[in-house]
């Protein structure tokens, strides 16, 4: 859909038809590229993981069915059939009333939006109940997306004029900035400035996200063994582990690359359409996935060093009954909104994370139950294998299930009902309000400074 899109978007702003679908196909590109690389890793991991599992006998209840299948349950449900026409006509009111300065054509993770729509209209057998979880999530992600788009820009090259209204990002933004916040108030912390390229400098190769693949592959790989001559048999393939995961590290920057060469002509056209048409009605962003800037150094040493501490946690953590294998592919999207406010401090980032992963845990295996509806049904009237869940076991997925926001929409639709939806509309109105404020006063700032601009001439 990317390559249609964007050329149509090309068109509509007058980039012509050449350079349009040029965009529209790099974009396409990378998010191929960006699949293969993310398969490379799962296909790598995942069978190392389970051998883990089995050696240690680890006995959780919640099966990780990774995020492709929650898209499969979430698109394939009632609620799943219409949340792209759905959302695309609440985006339309928002942008007419100023609501909203993002135009979402992030189109595949809406299935985000779908899936606590999905698991809200299980859990209450109301069609109209997963209507109303799913577009109350929309609206309160198109205002952090708003609120995060300056910061967002700033921080990321060549990301001007774009947003990211994807609810697992922005579920975390809150946590982001009040964490950031303490950590700014410890001394030590707050003085400690350890960006990925300062680990480069300080560590030299040992610093290098390469390399930190490599190790942590080899140190997977020889968890699969039981003992000091099975790891001298198995050399090659744990040597091959490392290297594949020290491959995915490489590549995926390497491949974001093609998401900012088909962007960067879409977003100047946008902002030139803009400046001529319409004076004052400038911060008009586009919205798209958080895979374009997944491949910043510091996300991805955060999110390496973060595989094996998750999978501890998971193990340790009282309560906990969901183990993340499939969903550890899923690991880089936790970040691309936590970035700008850490500014890619590695220590500060890992922090956040730490945190964000203890919680998502406890989330996923809360919202195991209404998932699992969800997906006997979509079995049952599809046969697609891949939204199977293995007998004795729920399913669960880390992305969407380990979202504050989809938890949060849940408890208060089913747990609360009728106040609890009271709640939500109050608080998503509120930010609505908040929101077009802001973008009345950055109007009227981006207004004056062209009359001072016109004068001066």
């Amino acid at each position: 859909m990317m390559p249609i899109i964007f050329t149509i978007l090309g068109l509509c702003i007058g980039l012509g038809f050449g350079k349009s679908l040029m965009s529209g196909l790099k974009v396409g590109v990378g998010f191929v590229g960006l699949s293969i690389v993310t398969a490379l890793l799962t296909s790598a991991l995942g069978p190392a993981l389970n051998e883990v599992v089995d050696i240690y006998d680890l006995q959780l209840k919640v099966f990780d069915m990774g995020w492709p299948a929650a898209a499969a349950v979430a698109y394939n449900t009632a609620v799943g059939a219409f949340i792209i026409p759905v959302c695309l006509g609440v985006n339309l009111i928002l942008l007419l009333v100023k609501g909203t300065r993002t135009v979402n054509i992030d189109l595949w993770n809406y299935w985000h939006f779908a899936f606590i729509g999905a698991v809200v209209y299980f859990a209450s057998g109301s069609i109209m109940w997963g209507f109303f979880a799913a577009i109350i999530c929309y609206i309160i992600t198109l205002v952090i997306a708003d609120m995060t788009a300056r910061k967002f820009q700033s921080f990321y090259s060549g990301m001007e004029g774009i947003s990211i209204p994807q609810p697992f990002c922005a579920g975390f933004v809150p946590f982001a900035w009040a964490i950031n916040k303490v950590l700014d108030k410890i001394p030590f912390i707050r003085t400690l400035e350890i960006d990925a390229e300062g680990m480069k400098k300080k560590f030299g190769i040992l610093g290098e996200p390469l390399f930190l693949g490599i190790v942590v592959g080899v140190a997977i790989g020889c968890l699969t063994c039981t003992s000091f001559g099975e790891i001298t048999d198995k050399v090659p393939y744990i040597l091959g582990l490392g290297i594949k995961m020290g491959a995915v590290m490489e590549l995926i920057p390497r491949v974001t690359v093609l998401f900012i060469e088909g962007l960067r002509p879409i977003s100047d056209a946008t902002r030139e359409l803009i400046a001529r048409k319409f004076r004052g009605a400038s911060g008009l962003s586009i919205g798209m996935s958080p895979a374009l800037v997944i491949g910043h150094p510091t996300t991805l040493v955060v999110s390496l060093l973060l595989i094996p501490v998750t999978l501890f946690l998971a193990v340790i953590l009282p309560g906990n009954e969901f183990l993340p294998l499939a969903s550890l592919a899923g690991m880089f999207y936790i970040f691309p909104l936590v970035l700008p406010f850490t500014k890619g401090n590695v220590v500060k980032t890992f922090i956040i994370g730490l945190v964000v992963i203890v919680m998502g845990l406890y989330l996923v295996t809360y919202l195991a139950a209404p998932f699992t509806l969800a997906a006997h049904d979509v079995f049952a009237t599809t046969g697609d294998a891949a939204v199977a869940i293995p007998d004795g076991f729920s399913g669960g997925s880390l992305d969407f299930a380990g979202s504050p926001f989809s938890a949060l929409i849940y408890f208060c639709c089913e747990n609360l009902r009728y106040a609890g939806a009271t709640f939500l509309v109050v608080l998503t109105c509120g930010l609505v309000v908040i929101n077009r404020r802001n973008i009345n006063k950055v109007e009227r700032e981006d207004i004056a400074a062209d009359m001072r601009a016109d004068s001066k001439k």
